[in-house]
């Protein structure tokens, strides 16, 4: 399989060009741009550049709102709604985690939903703002598409219900669990068709309960849960929490954003932070952070395995080699790329990558 090293700021320049031709202003393109760009940097592939052909199908079927008034509709001192008027979801959930670390700091901790949003990318991206002020971070999302039958059913009721969970260190790379609560994220599923790759039996059964590998062949199936019915049981609570909470779609009101356009998918996100300092010495907690880390790291290790790895640390180095040697992009996403840079009559990936 051919791939080919595409540089963090070309494909930047590439993706806000995409935006800005539909309309977005400078620097909300700019915004979502950034945040695709980091998702592919930290190995996020299902969730970054390869995105770019469906958002701007939607935006240009009019399922999304290329200026949104992004607001708060109800507040009190630790809690908010925010509304995002059908705008990007990166937006939306920027928009809403810079307004809970702001309460965060003054309450201790804060607790903030979205409603009317759309697909946000990765949950870690999110999470790893909060950590950067050295937060603690929780985030909650209802996925855009059912793919999640309830324990023992048939009938696609649930999505993949991302939960992220950060927690600030001090010498340490911070510690970032980002899960779906599915065995893998159907943005993985995507990225395995692109590649034209099989899937590992455990991510997806068909209907009769029999092991489906085949990405092309995943709307004939459905994914499974982590831990068996446990896993079913956390996709419904982070989707009741995420979704219903603040009023946005959850179960069967899910909008399949894959083959549906122009409905609104009133997609909700949640998103958590607890001040450190509110329970005791900050940087206490964050060198003791580091002891834990360290000690897992340490600790005795089964024959055969060179490491033992810490939540998020994967990701970190990736994130860092990326960064220096471009991130890897397959022949046929970067072949559909250069097709809509055409249609949307912009400068090519390709071109940018080697100018």
């Amino acid at each position: 399989m051919i791939e080919h090293s595409i540089p963090a700021a070309s494909a930047q320049r590439f993706i806000r060009a995409a935006f800005e031709s539909q309309g977005f202003d400078a620097g909300a393109a700019d915004k979502v741009a950034a945040l695709m760009v980091e998702a592919d940097l930290q190995g996020s592939d299902g969730h970054g550049i390869i995105r770019l052909p469906q958002y701007i199908k939607r935006i240009r079927a009019g399922g999304i709102n290329k200026d949104p008034h992004i607001r708060v509709v109800r507040e009190q001192a630790a809690t908010a709604l925010v509304d995002g008027d059908n705008g990007m979801g990166h937006l939306v959930v920027s928009f809403a985690t810079e307004l809970a670390i702001g309460k965060a700091r003054q309450s201790g901790m804060a607790w903030v939903n979205t409603r009317m949003s759309n697909h946000a990318g990765p949950a870690s991206l999110y999470v790893r703002r909060v950590v950067a002020e050295g937060l603690i971070c929780l985030y909650f999302a209802v996925g855009n598409a059912n793919h999640l039958a309830p324990w023992g059913g048939t009938e696609l009721m649930l999505s993949t219900n991302p939960i992220a969970v950060g927690l600030p260190t001090r010498d340490e790379p911070p510690v970032i669990l980002d899960m779906a609560t599915t065995m893998a994220a159907y943005g993985k599923v995507k990225a395995k068709a692109k590649r034209g790759e099989m899937m590992p039996p455990g991510w997806m059964i068909d209907r009769q309960g029999q092991p489906l590998l085949d990405p092309a062949r995943s709307a004939e199936g459905l994914l499974l849960p982590i831990g068996g019915y446990k896993g079913y049981g956390l996709a419904l609570v982070v989707g009741l929490l995420a979704g219903t909470l603040g009023g946005a779609a959850m179960g069967r009101q899910v909008v399949d954003f894959n083959a549906d356009h122009t409905s609104l998918t009133n997609t909700g996100q949640a998103v958590a932070v607890i001040d450190p300092a509110a329970f005791g010495d900050a940087e206490e907690f964050r060198k003791s952070a580091d002891t834990v880390v360290r000690d897992i790291r340490s600790s005795e290790r089964m024959s055969g395995v060179d490491r033992i790895w810490l939540p998020g640390e994967q990701s970190f180095e990736k994130h860092a080699r990326y960064t220096a040697g471009g991130f890897p992009l397959s022949q046929g996403l970067l072949d559909e790329l250069n097709a809509l840079a055409q249609e949307l009559d912009i400068e090519p990936l390709i071109q940018m990558a080697s100018a």
